[in-house]
This record gives C-alpha cells, sequence and structure tokens, in this order.
C-alpha cells in the first residue's frame, strides 16, 4: 500500500519557507483573504502546515478520521467557524485547503523528477490527504454556517416581537410581519415573562403591521389571547384594519370573547379606563 514518504517529508521541511510564501501568494490572488489580517492568515498557514509536516512524520496515514490527526481536525473546525462568522463562503474557506496543492505539487515534481513512479505516487497520497481536509473544512463550515443563521433569526424574531411598556399595568405587543408557528412561541414566551416581571394586568397586541389574516394566524392569536388570559390578565387586539375584519367575516372565524380595537390608541384608552385611570385634556 502506498504511504507518504520520508523524502517528502524532507522536501516539505527544507522548503517550508517557499511553500507558505506561494501558498499565502495563491490565497491572496484567489480572494479567499478577505476581511483576514495579514498576522492572522501568516499565523494560520503556518501553524497548518505543521500540522501536517507532524502527522506525517508520525505516519498518521491519509486516513483523517485517525486518532493522529485530532489535533489538525481541532484546528480546522476552529478554522472553519471563525470563516463563518466573519462573513466568507464555503469556496472562500475550503480555498485555504485546495491552494496548498499548487505550491506543493510543484515542489514534489522537482523533488521527484528523476522518479516519474514515486511523483505519481506521492501527488496522489498528497492530494487524498489534502482533499479530506478540504471535505472536512467545508462538512464544518456548512454546520457553523448554519448555527450563525440560526443564531441570528433567533435574534431577529426577538426584535421583530418587542414588549413595550405603555403605562403601569399595561403591555403593549406590536406585530410586524408574518405570523407564523414559531414566532408565536417567542411571542408567548416573551410577552408572558414580561407580565410576570411587571405584574401588569393588561396585554395588548397590535397587529397593524400583519400584513394578512387567515385561519392559521387567528388560531395562533387565540391561543396568545389564551396564555395571557391565564396569566391572570386580559388581553386586547388592536390594528384591525376593515380588510381585515372583511377577512375574518368570510373566514367564518370565532372571535367572541376576544376585545379587538381598530387601532392602538382606541386599545390604550380602553386599557386605562379598566385601570380606572382617567385622561383629562388640557387647554
Amino acid at each position: 500500500m502506498a504511504a507518504l514518504q520520508n523524502s517528502t517529508l524532507d522536501a516539505m521541511k527544507n522548503k517550508q519557507a517557499q511553500l507558505l510564501g506561494e501558498w499565502i501568494n495563491g490565497l491572496q490572488a484567489s480572494g479567499a483573504t478577505r476581511n483576514l489580517k495579514d498576522h492572522d492568515l501568516q499565523q494560520q498557514t503556518t501553524e497548518f502546515l505543521q500540522l501536517v509536516v507532524s502527522g506525517i512524520e508520525n505516519d498518521n496515514g491519509t486516513n483523517i478520521a485517525s486518532p493522529g490527526w485530532e489535533a489538525t481536525r481541532q484546528f480546522l473546525e476552529k478554522l472553519s467557524h471563525s470563516r463563518a462568522l466573519l462573513g466568507q463562503d464555503s469556496q472562500q474557506t475550503a480555498s485555504f485547503i485546495f491552494a496548498l496543492k499548487g505550491p506543493l505539487f510543484n515542489l514534489l515534481q522537482s523533488h521527484y523528477k528523476d522518479q516519474p513512479a514515486l511523483l505519481a505516487e506521492q501527488l496522489w497520497e498528497v492530494s487524498e490527504l489534502l482533499d479530506a481536509f478540504g471535505m472536512h473544512t467545508i462538512r464544518t463550515f456548512q454546520k457553523s454556517r448554519e448555527a450563525v443563521i440560526k443564531r441570528q433569526q433567533e435574534e431577529l424574531l426577538e426584535l421583530s416581537t418587542p414588549v413595550v411598556k405603555l403605562w403601569d399595568g399595561v403591555l403593549a405587543l406590536p406585530m410586524i410581519g408574518t405570523l407564523d408557528s414559531q414566532r408565536t412561541q417567542v411571542v408567548m414566551e416573551s410577552l408572558l415573562q414580561r407580565i410576570v416581571d411587571t405584574g401588569s394586568e393588561i396585554a395588548i397586541i397590535d397587529i397593524t403591521g400583519v400584513p394578512t389574516v387567515d385561519t392559521l394566524v387567528a388560531q395562533h392569536l387565540l391561543k396568545t389571547v389564551t396564555a395571557i388570559r391565564l396569566m391572570g390578565a386580559d388581553c386586547i387586539i388592536s390594528g384591525v384594519r376593515p380588510q381585515i375584519a372583511q377577512t375574518i367575516v368570510h373566514l367564518g372565524l370565532d372571535l367572541q370573547g376576544v376585545v379587538t380595537k381598530a387601532n392602538l390608541a382606541d386599545a390604550l384608552k380602553l386599557a386605562l379606563t379598566r385601570l380606572g385611570v382617567s385622561l383629562v385634556k388640557t387647554v
């Protein structure tokens, strides 16, 4: 079975500076260094090359799942995560590995110029090793990127459902955009927690920014209203426009027992009345 030769290892050690220089130049030419500092790039390329040399020296073979390549896998996982946070794509991240092929192949061609059979064998082994590292990097990058996107989605959900204190005992939740199951869950959790934290008696859900109301949206609203009542608070839905009112009627949705108002101002006025607060307009 073919394996990476000690002669290949010696060539990599003796020409390490040359390899690093050509590798970095290739990365910069391909645009794979976007958002990266020169110092970080130099440190990462140097560390990876040392890990590869050490792995070959310890005869770990080309199976990167073996325990001998554990440190290299961890390095690539950390690298992929950092690149995902920097906004790089999978191609740019994988180029970190694949850009090493050209300089390393040129080195081996020069080193084994009089041994074509051994050259072909070593090129194949090195290609197998770098390809495996490249695929591992891509897989790790995708997982890291998905985690970043998921976190951003959760943050956007929280930002799109702010709970505002309008008055002592009165909370308001302005809804903007489509109301789906996931968002309803976030709405209920944040609103119910604020009711507990503030001891509010009335919660106003404003749907002025909700484009359409269908059966599913109405069911989500009713679930939220029910949860609020179970917490001992009342709920008012504001922002019911004529189009939404007609839609609710045509769908035959039952919103009996749910107090609705045309706008947030009317809902706040009703909430204050229920709290026994009267507003006097001064001239």
